[in-house]
């Protein structure tokens, strides 16, 4: 175990880790995580407020840049964890705006609220 706790430290000291914290193949993804963050942050929020024009974009955004992460050399797993993240949230955002505008979500919501003032 000790030995792992050594490997790993002198892994975190090399020049090449080093580089790569210097990187835009570190610093992009970073920076990028913010759009699927904000995106897990409004899973609770009111369909209503849901844009399905803009949740379309998002998800066609992250299914391009998933693919660019996987054919750029060397890989960026970064980058295409976040765009994983990225699209999972914004379907399931995307199937909530559907839900609500398309599938009877907002009549049920309606009802809801009716029922609950009476």
């Amino acid at each position: 175990m000790a030995a792992m706790g050594r490997r790993l430290l002198n892994n975190l000291k090399s020049k090449e880790f080093r580089d790569y914290l210097m990187s835009t193949h570190f610093w992009g993804p970073v920076a990028n995580w913010g759009i699927p963050i904000a995106a897990l942050g409004d899973l609770n929020k009111d369909p209503k407020i849901i844009s399905g024009t803009m949740t379309t974009a998002l998800c066609l955004y992250s299914l391009i840049f998933m693919r660019f992460a996987w054919k750029v050399q060397p890989r960026n797993m970064l980058l295409f964890a976040c765009h994983v993240t990225n699209f999972t949230a914004q379907s399931v955002q995307g199937a909530r705006f559907i839900e609500y505008h398309h599938l009877g979500g907002k009549d049920r919501m309606k009802k809801a609220q009716v029922q609950q003032a009476a």
